[in-house]
């Protein structure tokens, strides 16, 4: 455990934070807090702040809207994600991409480790890096562990499109973005994304803008 004194400035931040009113602010692609490890959370917020928090969390990632808002993203370096989905996709989106309900989550110093060799290839998004999406594949199911909000241990296979989102969220908390993992070739505007790649998988937008599938 730190000491008080080194609780204070980041208990200060999140005060400073919850100061104002509505969504917290999203911080984009290039400042250092998204390229920095976070912090492991170790009791730095006192209980009601840590709820507070975790609350504004909760209620940017779903003004903004998103499936997930890791602490970074608001300017936070501790390792504290929330994540959910309400899947509103069509049925063969579901099938092809494992997109099923996500119930709200918080997830506390998360690690994620591969379970099984097979890995799945989509496009991605990400709230710090607005207006674009890119092709990122990723192990299909990872064996997820840390705590959740009421410091429960968490140790799970998680699979489908909740894994994506885990190892997404996951990533920010060890300074890690999307685009770090990304095929570069399928950089994609959200405009032309929806135009032209918004099919259950990425084959078509492989062949034509010239990149690997797993």
């Amino acid at each position: 455990m730190g000491t008080p004194s080194d609780h204070a400035p980041l208990a200060e931040r999140v005060e400073e934070l919850l100061a104002g009113v509505g969504p917290l602010g999203i911080v984009t692609a290039g400042d250092p807090v998204l390229r920095r490890g976070a912090v492991p959370y170790d009791g730095q917020l006192d209980p009601a702040l840590f709820s507070r928090f975790v609350e504004a969390l909760r209620l940017t990632m779903r003004a903004a809207p998103g499936v997930g808002l890791a602490a970074p993203q608001v300017g936070v370096g501790l390792r504290i994600a929330v994540i959910e989905d309400p899947a509103p996709v069509p049925e063969d989106v579901r099938l092809a991409r494992g997109r099923v309900p996500l119930p709200f989550r918080v997830l506390v110093n998360p690690a994620y480790a591969p379970a099984g060799d097979a890995r799945a290839a989509f496009f991605e998004g990400c709230l710090s890096v607005p207006g674009y999406q890119a092709v990122v594949a990723r192990p299909a199911a990872v064996r997820l562990t840390g705590e959740d909000e009421h410091g429960r241990a968490l140790d799970e296979v998680v699979t489908g499109w909740p894994a994506r989102i885990v190892q997404h969220e996951t990533d920010h908390l060890d300074g890690v973005l999307y685009l770090d993992r990304a095929e570069t070739r399928s950089l994609s505007s959200h405009q032309a994304a929806a135009e032209r790649w918004a099919q259950p998988t990425p084959e078509a937008a492989a062949r034509a803008l010239g990149f690997e599938l797993p």
